[in-house]
């Protein structure tokens, strides 16, 4: 017992150490924070022990905590056709956070009383280290008990004609450039990625070329492109993924919501396993916007997304602040949700910090750190049936 007591008490000393250490350091770092000499590298040196012990003392111990509160999702996440007959509404989050920790999504996850199983990530189509297959980030997100969710955005800019001899040049690649999918004009590249994705043994969503009924967004989209084009790209890049092996991936096809052509864009029910699209309130945080609530950007297309009978996954879903109350919003959003929207799934929040994509000027789609709209939130979602809600949902 007496050695308990001394351990403990070692310990504490230890940690108590580290926190004045730490306020000593970032002291020291105001004053001299230009420093180049070996004051500024002892400063540098300490400061990475300090990040070290609370990346392998407080979050690793906090990744180890998320996994256990997703036991109920074990089965689940081994299985893509297990997922894809979930009973259970699951939640999942997408941040811009650089790395592969996922802290700012646990901190979301905390100020929610959620736990995530869904991850999303975004890559580019390209060559090079920064467009092979993102294990690191993959085995990242299964480690700690989740699945991945990834946009595979078909950018043509970054390929080489040494390397890929039938593409076009780079200013003409666009135009079509779908059809160059098809054709298998990129099957070196799409093949490789496959390979690496089928090694990881889980299920992945795989969202491919979203909102290509959107004429103003993307070079795959409808100014390139036309309908056919759209569906022949999809089923070629699935093709290829099921002859080198890639079984465990969970095919999802993403429209836009306000360009409709559903029909038209819809490569067929044995090709796509889930439904998806974007739910984002941009308020009045732009001059084509206005404060939309989730049932006019949303539930007026519902009918149209559910005839398709396939899973719905509400890809990226978020509202900003300007034009109105985002707890509100939250909130009516939720309120019912499951009687209302009966093929919905999943649900993905968008949780930038600094999004430019649309607005063309940064704007934060964070709630982590709004009470008002996490205590909104959580009260909806308290009321859910416990049929349909994750087994971890205080």
């Amino acid at each position: 017992m007496g050695s308990s007591k001394k351990t403990f008490k070692r310990l504490f000393n230890v940690i108590i150490a580290l926190v004045i250490g730490y306020f000593v350091i970032y002291g020291l770092a105001a004053i001299s924070k230009n420093s180049k000499g070996p004051l500024g590298g002892l400063l540098e040196n300490m400061s990475d022990m300090v990040q070290d012990f609370e990346h392998d003392n407080i979050l690793e111990k906090r990744e180890h905590n998320r996994d256990q509160k997703l036991s109920w999702f074990k089965d689940q996440r081994k299985n893509k056709f297990a997922l894809l007959k979930t009973k259970y509404i699951l939640f999942g989050a997408s941040d811009d956070s650089k790395g592969e920790s996922y802290e700012n999504i646990i901190n979301l996850e905390d100020s929610l009383a959620i736990t995530f199983p869904i991850i999303h990530i975004y890559k580019a189509w390209g060559e090079g280290q920064e467009y092979k297959f993102p294990n690191n980030e993959v085995n990242a997100i299964n480690r700690i008990g989740s699945i991945p969710m990834i946009t595979w955005e078909p950018w043509f800019g970054k390929f080489s004609q040494e390397n890929f001899p039938k593409i076009k040049a780079p200013e003409q690649r666009d135009n079509h450039g779908l059809t160059a999918v098809a054709e298998g004009h990129y099957d070196k590249y799409i093949k490789e990625w496959a390979k690496e994705a089928a090694k990881v043994g889980y299920p992945i969503y795989l969202r491919v070329g979203h909102e290509m009924n959107d004429p103003y967004r993307y070079p795959w989209g409808p100014q390139n492109n036309d309908p056919s084009e759209y569906v022949a790209a999809f089923k070629h890049v699935r093709d290829v993924f099921e002859e080198v092996g890639a079984t465990n991936i969970i095919w999802v096809w993403s429209p836009h919501l306000t360009y409709g052509k559903f029909k038209e864009y819809y490569p067929g029910t044995d090709y796509v396993d889930v439904v998806a699209t974007g739910a984002l309130n941009y308020g009045t945080s732009t001059s084509w916007s206005d404060w939309w609530t989730f049932e006019q950007i949303f539930g007026n297309y519902y009918e149209q997304l559910a005839a398709f009978y396939k899973p719905i996954m509400i890809a990226e879903f978020g509202s900003l602040k300007p034009g109105g109350s985002r707890a509100k919003w939250f909130g009516d959003t939720f309120e019912n949700f499951y009687t209302k929207y009966p093929y919905v799934t999943s649900i993905v929040f968008f949780h930038y910090s600094s999004d430019p994509s649309t607005t063309y000027k940064a704007v934060s789609w964070y709630i982590k750190d709004d009470q008002e709209v996490t205590t909104a939130i959580k009260n909806e979602l308290k009321k859910w049936d416990p049929s349909i809600k994750q087994p971890d949902m205080e």
